[in-house]
């Protein structure tokens, strides 16, 4: 699987899952630049000193892995149409459509963009992430960690109406972001990325009837997003070798709010068991998310990153929860191969969750002293 380099090991008891707030000087930067009045250098500009400052916090908290917030995406996983050609329909609402849950910001149905569709072969104009690790490097001398989505959380652009002449099938365009995206993790390794995480949201998501069966429409059952879904992301994987892979599995997270409810036992075995990624970043802040028992299928080789930490909304857990949350993972998983980190992200679109950034700040070194205090060093 990694030929003959070896994986460059990663062994940090905490890290966060990638996205943070924006500032509000960057979320002003990137209105004025969609109204055309801030030049693509100024926007550049932002975004610059948005990752400088998020950079500079990451450390001064301690954190042994970073990154650079995702400060330049309108998504976590917008980047691909923003390098490529081929879409119609893209607007924000193209990543944040769906029925939406909060008890406390209250729940919020986002229709599908109409006109949302691969219907053109994709054209690449640049790199998704390669200008992001290019900059972050040079701000830190820490482990640095990009993300990018997994490759069938694109089947939601595919329309069985509208794409077919570009694509015949699902499987003919996944394909093809399949290439576009093992040229990216190759290119990122290149460059000296040693750390990827892959986010694959679309799998928890199978476990809801409604959304299962809009992937199935798409035209794969169940059993073979499981199956054919992870035989994708590890052909990204392979091929990003021999960087460190981490693989990050939640239930939805915008603006607070979450899409589904459930535990990973029905597809614990196929995932945990299959993927090729090192280290498992797992949501496990509340209730929704169901016990630590399919933990047990999780091989011996693979580090599991528990996410005991909400990013939904701004209340401190004590640390005494965490402590008792991690003796209860520790009768699952040896000590040795766990870490912790927040759930999701605090921000997986620009808009963010409802969270204040100091409460992201003290959540994130919360997690910081759980992991010095209660995990192996």
């Amino acid at each position: 699987m990694c030929g003959t380099l070896g994986v460059m090991a990663v062994d940090a008891r905490v890290e966060h899952v990638g996205s943070l707030l924006r500032p509000q000087f960057l979320r002003d930067a990137r209105e004025a630049y969609a109204q055309g009045v801030l030049t693509p250098a100024g926007l550049k500009a932002a975004e610059d000193r948005a990752v400088r400052e998020i950079v500079a916090m990451q450390e001064e908290l301690g954190l042994p892995v970073v990154n650079d917030g995702e400060m330049r995406r309108e998504s976590f996983q917008g980047e691909l149409t923003a390098a490529c050609d081929g879409f119609t329909g893209v607007d924000v609402n193209a990543w944040l459509w769906g029925e939406w849950h909060s008890s406390e910001v209250g729940d919020v149905t986002i229709a599908r963009p109409s006109e949302l569709a691969v219907i053109a072969p994709l054209r690449k104009r640049r790199n998704l992430a390669a200008e992001e690790f290019t900059f972050l490097r040079s701000c830190t001398s820490r482990q640095a960690k990009v993300t990018l989505p997994s490759p069938s959380l694109f089947a939601s652009l595919w329309s069985p109406q509208r794409s077919v002449a570009a694509y015949p099938t699902l499987d003919a365009f996944l394909a093809e972001v399949v290439q576009v995206l093992c040229e990216e993790v190759r290119e990122l390794v290149r460059l000296g990325c040693s750390y990827i995480q892959l986010d694959a949201p679309h799998y928890p998501l199978l476990i809801d009837p409604g959304w299962r069966a809009f992937y199935e429409e798409r035209g794969w059952p169940a059993e073979r997003w499981l199956g054919y879904g992870i035989e994708l992301d590890n052909a990204v994987i392979d091929a990003g070798r021999p960087a460190t892979f981490g693989f990050h599995l939640c239930r939805g997270n915008q603006h607070s709010r979450w899409l589904v409810s459930g535990g990973y036992d029905a597809i614990a075995a196929p995932i945990f068991g299959g993927v090729h990624a090192d280290r498992l970043l797992l949501e496990y802040d509340d209730k929704r998310s169901g016990t630590f028992g399919p933990l047990r299928l999780v091989p011996g080789d693979k580090v599991v990153v528990l996410g005991l930490v909400t990013t939904k909304t701004s209340r401190i857990e004590p640390l005494d929860q965490i402590k008792a949350r991690l003796g209860q993972a520790r009768s699952v998983v040896d000590a040795e191969r766990l870490a912790l980190s927040p759930q999701c992200g605090f921000a997986t679109s620009v808009a963010g969750n409802a969270i204040t950034a100091g409460a992201e700040r003290a959540k994130l070194a919360l997690l910081v002293r759980a992991a010095q205090d209660f995990l192996p060093a």
